[in-house]
């Protein structure tokens, strides 16, 4: 038995590869056009890791080593780690049916057992102990892990040549942390709600490869919403319409053709109409700008549905000794019939959430008790023991849960007629935190499950009056190690979570499918708000100074505010 730890002893070159959806260059002559509009999404360069192949004479713990290094290299489906495997393993290894995702290579362990003496063996088992950190299923979903130690076997044998392969090894391929996000990029899988007014990105990981069009346009068309999301969402495909050609063939405007089979042809306008869009928005990350539908080289026409989209947030909500209202610049904009009732009360305010359209507020004071304010109005919403911060969604409901009964999860309409959701979080111990995404459709929540803090998310199922009445399967998105002080959305897709580890505040910046990024936060942080980006998210410490993010670095903006307030959907 030879055990030993190894770091990488395959060389890597980084090389540079602009990858274009089609065959064109940088004009010489012509007209000058214009750039994308803002918000649109051109694709960045991609890093392209070159792996070396197997090495004369290399040993059966460098050859899984060598192998399992060359899964930074997807080109031609991993063609550079087939070369480890013997001829007849590597016509049937299927690299894509998983990707493992360890917290290092260099603390790898690889232990060999050979059948004899090094010189004379003509087979060996290698095992490979690894801390795996999250998996990558076949239709692209990240899922985290909570750190444990697994084990990779693989045996190996001598070819003609006398050098060793790999004989059985699993399908699927092992990247660390550190090298996942330089293999595959993340792109979002777009689905309607139940209304079909709002589209709600499925977060989904693949290669970083020319023909992702092709990619994504065959997950969505052929595929299926992730599970935890499936009783909430909808496709405007029907079953029995697929994907005719063999690939999405994307022009130089970036423009992508997409050749549907006959049975499109009976659908009616509406519904094109929302096929189209949702195609196009899943795509735009992969840097199209327009879809074409067609049947039999035909263009079927298809028109733009509506779908309502993330306005700019108008400004931070902050509440002071005097004044109560949306921050932009150096004034404080107060909400019209709201800001007199908060300014009276403001010492005992402890939690404020302003609705979309700034008319209503969530209110919770230091009794514990939730409020729904407006003009002409303040009712009492919620007065049970143990309530943690309120949340607004979208619809204008006011969401309240007691810390210790996650399962009494409430809904509050604006008349404070309250809706018990079924289903609520039917694992967890406590929760700490709740926040509406911007959809209405997704909740993210801080629950302990089984003495284990996570960040989990659930589909929000409502009625066919949209109310809220379910919440489908917790979706665990990443595990905490500490104590979390704020939680707030950024953008559609990502969460931000003030956390204090022992004594320090940090800033988790947390894909909701995908891998995390911490930064150090303003000493003393005490709560967090979102917004529509990163650059929105602002921190309010002890002292009543307010913090925005520069860069790399916090600058103080307002002081003196008691309450760093929230908008529904943030």
């Amino acid at each position: 038995m030879i055990r030993g730890r190894r770091g990488l002893v395959v060389a890597m070159v980084a090389v540079f590869a602009v990858v274009l959806t089609a065959c064109s260059g940088l004009p010489t002559s012509g007209d000058v056009t214009p750039g994308m509009p803002l918000g649109d999404t051109d694709l960045p360069p991609d890093i392209s890791q070159i792996a070396a192949g197997p090495l004369v004479g290399a040993s059966p713990e460098e050859i899984v080593e060598g192998f399992m290094d060359a899964a930074l290299t997807p080109t031609d489906s991993w063609a550079t780690a087939r070369q480890f495997l013997s001829a007849e393993l590597s016509e049937t290894w299927k690299p894509s049916v998983e990707v493992t995702i360890d917290s290092g290579a260099a603390r790898r362990e690889f232990a060999a057992d050979l059948d004899s003496e090094q010189e004379t063996a003509s087979s060996a088992d290698v095992e490979v102990l690894m801390d795996q950190v999250a998996i990558v299923d076949e239709f692209g979903a990240y899922t985290e892990l909570s750190g444990e130690s697994s084990v990779k076997s693989f045996e190996l044998a001598r070819d003609d040549a006398g050098e060793w392969r790999i004989t059985t090894a699993a399908n699927g391929i092992v990247l660390d942390a550190e090298a996942f996000p330089q293999v595959f990029r993340r792109y979002a899988l777009q689905y309607y709600d139940q209304s079909w007014t709002r589209l709600i990105p499925d977060i989904r990981w693949y290669p970083r490869r020319p023909q992702i069009a092709t990619t994504l346009t065959q997950a969505l068309l052929s595929g299926s919403p992730s599970g935890w999301l499936t009783s909430a969402v909808r496709s405007a495909f029907p079953s029995d319409v697929a994907l005719a050609g063999a690939a999405v063939p994307v022009d130089p405007e970036k423009v992508a053709t997409v050749e549907l089979t006959a049975s499109a042809l009976s659908l009616d306008a509406t519904e094109l109409s929302r096929m189209r869009t949702q195609l196009e928005e899943t795509l735009r990350l992969a840097g199209v700008s327009e879809v074409r539908l067609m049947v039999n080289g035909r263009d079927l026409n298809a028109g733009k549905a509506t779908v309502d989209v993330l306005k700019p947030e108008p400004g931070t909500v902050v509440l002071t000794a005097t004044e109560f209202g949306s921050y932009v610049g150096d004034e404080i904009t107060a909400y019209e019939g709201i800001t007199p009732k908060l300014v009276d009360i403001a010492p005992s305010v402890r939690a404020v959430d302003v609705a979309v359209d700034g008319t209503r507020t969530a209110v919770q004071l230091d009794t514990g008790a939730v409020w729904t304010m407006a003009s002409g109005s303040a009712d009492v919403l919620d007065s049970r023991e143990g309530l943690i911060e309120p949340s607004m969604d979208p619809y204008g409901y006011t969401w309240s849960v007691p810390t210790g009964s996650p399962q009494a999860l409430t809904a509050w309409r604006s008349d404070v007629t309250s809706f018990e959701i079924a289903d609520a979080f039917p694992e967890a111990a406590s929760i700490s935190h709740i926040r509406v995404g911007p959809d209405g459709v997704r909740l993210a929540a801080i629950v302990m499950v089984g003495g284990q803090r996570w960040i989990g998310l659930a589909a929000i199922i409502r009625d066919e009056d949209e109310v809220p009445v379910e919440l489908g399967a917790m979706h665990m998105v990443a595990q905490l190690d500490t104590t979390a002080l704020g939680l707030s959305w950024v953008g559609e897709d990502t969460l931000s979570v003030l956390l204090d580890v022992e004594g320090n505040r940090t800033v988790l910046t947390q894909d909701v499918g995908g891998p995390g990024t911490f930064a150090a936060a303003p000493a003393g942080a005490q709560s967090l708000s979102g917004g529509r980006t990163l650059t929105a998210v602002r921190i309010l410490n002890g002292d009543g100074v307010l913090f925005a993010q520069r860069g790399t670095t916090w600058q103080i903006g307002l002081s003196d505010v008691l309450v760093l307030g929230t908008h529904a959907g943030q």
